[in-house]
C-alpha cells in the first residue's frame, strides 16, 4: 500500500493555516467528515462547513496573517505551532494568538480528518 510522505502531510496542514489568513480554502485537503475542536468545543462539522467558515466566516475575517510556523509529524498526526496576527489593536498593540494545532492526517490518504486547536491570545507591541 502506498503512503503519503510526511512532506505532503505537512503541506496539507500548511494549506489550512494559509487559508486562515487568505480566506480561500479551496486547496485545503479535508476529508469529507473532517471535524475541528477549539479548546474542547466543536467548531467544524464537515469539510464543506470548514471551507465555508474559512472563506466567509466572520471569526476568520479578522485574521491578517499567520506567522512563525513550525511542524512536527508523529504517526498520523501533524503538530503545528504558529502565530495568528489579527487586524485588531488595543492600546497601540496588535492582538495576536499563539496557536498549537494537531491535525489527524493519516499517511494512507493525506487528508485532514480531525483538527484540535489550543489558542492563547496575547498583545504584541508593534515596531516603529
Amino acid at each position: 500500500m502506498d503512503t503519503v510522505p510526511d512532506t505532503d502531510r505537512v503541506a496539507a496542514a500548511d494549506a489550512y493555516i494559509d487559508a486562515l489568513a487568505t480566506h480561500d480554502a479551496r486547496n485545503v485537503p479535508f476529508a469529507a467528515d473532517c471535524v475541528r475542536f477549539e479548546v474542547g468545543v466543536k467548531t467544524g462539522f464537515s469539510a464543506d462547513h470548514l471551507r465555508r467558515s474559512l472563506t466567509r466566516g466572520p471569526q476568520y475575517q479578522v485574521i491578517a496573517a499567520t506567522t512563525d510556523r513550525t511542524f512536527r509529524v508523529a504517526g498520523d498526526e501533524v503538530h503545528a505551532t504558529f502565530t495568528v496576527v489579527t487586524k485588531a489593536r488595543i492600546a497601540g498593540r496588535r492582538v495576536v494568538a499563539h496557536v498549537d494545532e494537531t491535525f489527524l492526517i493519516p499517511a494512507s490518504d493525506g487528508r485532514i480528518h480531525h483538527i484540535r486547536a489550543r489558542i492563547r491570545p496575547a498583545l504584541r507591541r508593534e515596531a516603529g
